[in-house]
């Protein structure tokens, strides 16, 4: 009999389990709009993947989805027709073997190997030829010697060279430093000329040493993996258990702890039983500074306009029991009103989901006396945490959102009560979903008024001269919420 007789033929080498978990999240990412933290999250539990190798899957997602736009750059240069003539599946796999090489401690011929052994599962003997000889060519240069062949010079096109260097979009670069430049203009800088819509190739002569200083950091700031932030739920959990727990106390609300080392939030009780939840510190600030804000008269009926998935809704809905105040939670999609609802369920009180559009009130003009308004967004200010939201979004998707923004303002205006306040917020710091709503909003209701909302977060620096605050990742190492308070006149 032929030693090519497939009873001789050696077995082929079966994937590795972590890496082929880790490319189909992506997949499920990339190629069907799926959300990472909810991927891998279910992939994690499914396969059974705790420990060193949960860690290992989750930065070869996480990291693979948040380098990726700079990972094309480099592949655009090391394979011999367009990137887009790849089959998507390719593609990732590509990518997936560069965030091994470039940016992870793994040696070059088994992050090689392991990624042809990947791809003759995944997609075919026939592949795994391109495949090995691109990622050899990747493995040739560090990520440093791959930044200086491809991107612009950073002295003739510092944004340019940054949207390579940092792994973000030049256009939200450039939506970061409108908003930090504005900053800088309200305390006192004079603020920088800038080109409208889009900074030209000669953008540093339009940065200020400091704001590109700045930008940078922020930049980097984005590229870290958050902590876990944990929020205790007042009247059912309390720091003090969080810490029993694992976690330690974190550094602005006094309702956070941080889980230290990561892991399952799900272990811990307060957790499992929806006394405590996960929930970034700059959520939990906005939320508070709405609930606590001065208020004349009475207190009790509080909206959440845009309620789901409801985290902000549970810490209000906590809050509000300190007192003699009732929540109602509004949100337009079924399936997460089911999520605001669960948020809920551990939540004494005659609280209540409503499922229905906040553009269009059911309920009386001034019927309620404190109204959240977290309207739907790009996203931008939470990139930590959702990597494949920058090269998800587009500039276009700013213009689009815009109308409903203003309208949810709106009607938070109007369903509010005379002296009754309203926070318009935003998980995105881009001057077009923040101050310039609120600015095209007021203009044309006269019986609103913005007011100072810093006091509101005692203790925390670097808010500007106000009156609404932006709260950024490499200041104050939350998501990048803002905040505007607004009281009816």
């Amino acid at each position: 009999m032929s030693d090519r007789s497939p009873r001789n033929r050696a077995p082929q080498r079966r994937p590795d389990k972590v890496r082929q978990v880790a490319y189909r999240v992506i997949r499920q990412v990339n190629g069907e709009d799926g959300y990472a933290n909810l991927a891998l999250n279910k992939a994690l539990r499914d396969q059974r993947l705790g420990g060193r190798d949960a860690a290992f899957c989750t930065e070869l997602v996480h990291g693979t989805l948040r380098w990726q736009g700079t990972y094309d750059a480099f592949l655009a240069r090391s394979v011999s027709r367009p990137l887009a003539d790849l089959d998507p599946e390719l593609l990732d796999l590509l990518r997936l073997g560069a965030h091994q090489l470039l940016r992870m401690r793994v040696d070059s011929y088994a992050a090689v190997n392991e990624m042809v052994t990947l791809t003759r599962a995944e997609v075919g003997q026939s592949r795994s030829g391109l495949v090995n000889a691109v990622l050899r060519k990747i493995s040739q240069r560090n990520l440093d010697q791959w930044i200086a062949t491809v991107a612009p010079k950073p002295d003739e096109d510092r944004l340019g060279y940054l949207a390579i260097a940092k792994a973000h979009p030049r256009w939200v670069i450039e939506a970061f430093a409108d908003a930090l430049g504005a900053r800088d203009s309200a305390a006192g800088t004079p603020a920088p000329e800038r080109a409208a819509p889009d900074l030209d190739p000669g953008a540093p002569d339009h940065l200020t040493d400091s704001i590109e200083r700045e930008v940078e950091d922020l930049l980097d700031a984005d590229n870290e993996p958050p902590k876990v932030t944990l929020v205790a739920r007042p009247g059912l959990s309390d720091i003090d258990e969080l810490i029993e727990a694992g976690a330690s106390r974190a550094r602005w609300s006094p309702y956070a702890a941080v889980l230290q080392g990561g892991g399952d939030p799900g272990r811990i009780q307060a957790v499992a039983t929806g006394r405590a939840g996960v929930q970034d510190e700059g959520s939990q600030l906005v939320a508070t500074a709405l609930a606590t804000a001065p208020l004349d008269g009475k207190d009790a009926r509080w909206l959440d306009l845009c309620a789901g998935p409801g985290g902000k809704s549970a810490l209000l809905a906590a809050i509000a029991n300190q007192g003699e105040a009732v929540l109602t939670a509004v949100e337009p999609l079924k399936h997460r009103a089911e999520l605001v609802r669960s948020n809920l369920r551990a939540i004494p009180g005659e609280h209540q989901v409503l499922v229905g559009d906040g553009t269009k009130p059911t309920w009386p003009s001034g019927w309620y006396d404190r109204v959240l308004a977290d309207v739907p967004c790009t996203g931008l200010g939470a990139l930590r945490r959702r990597p494949e939201a920058r090269w998800r979004r587009t500039p276009e998707d700013v213009a689009e959102l815009r109308p409903l923004q203003e309208a949810l303002l709106a009607s938070a205006i109007t369903s509010v009560r005379p002296g009754g306040v309203v926070a318009y917020v935003t998980c995105s710091p881009h001057p077009g979903e923040t101050r310039e709503v609120v600015d095209a909003v007021l203009a044309s209701r006269p019986d609103a008024v913005l007011e100072d909302a810093r006091a509101l977060f005692p203790g925390v620096p670097s808010l500007g001269d106000g009156p609404d605050v932006q709260l950024w990742p490499h200041l104050h190492g939350t998501d990048a919420m803002y905040l505007a308070l607004i009281r009816r006149s």
